[in-house]
């Protein structure tokens, strides 16, 4: 038997259009997940996460992740998701929607006439948008941030 899609609650965060730059050590040879080379040892620069993570401040979210219908996207409950509102939805794509009162994150798939939010769960059923519903995508998940440890 197939879950009933649940209600998931969201927490949205803005990040600040003009936070200051916050340079963090930074191997850009790779991390080796083999053998190490010796003369790869100390090699390091620095990367602001606000710029490689934040293409369009003003228009980019923060939201924790509630519940597990995306867990086969490696998208986990407790995750905090990245979503640019300015980008362009494409066939396949993580996004944000808003149907009939709550937010929810699907992959998108773009039939002739209709719109489907997939889970990436199988214990959850397909939304199929219909037209007598309130429906809006409200953004496109570029980065998920995820916890290992």
């Amino acid at each position: 038997m197939k879950k009933v899609t649940k209600k998931q609650t969201y927490t949205f965060f803005n990040p600040a259009e003009d936070a200051p730059p916050l340079p963090i050590p930074f191997i850009d040879e790779g991390i080796k997940a083999g053998f190490p080379s010796p003369a790869q040892d100390y090699v390091e620069t620095a990367i602001d996460l606000n710029k490689v993570l934040i293409k369009h401040p003003s228009s980019t979210f923060f939201a924790r992740v509630a519940g597990d219908s995306m867990e086969q996207s490696f998208i986990m409950n407790g995750d905090i998701a990245i979503i640019d509102k300015s980008l362009e939805v494409r066939e396949g794509c993580k996004v944000v929607a808003y149907i009939d009162g709550e937010y929810v994150m699907k992959t998108i798939r773009i039939g002739k006439n209709e719109i489907y939010l997939i889970p990436e769960n199988p214990e959850y059923q397909t939304i199929t948008v219909t037209a007598d519903q309130q429906f809006v995508i409200w953004g496109v998940v570029t980065y998920v941030i995820h916890k290992l440890y």
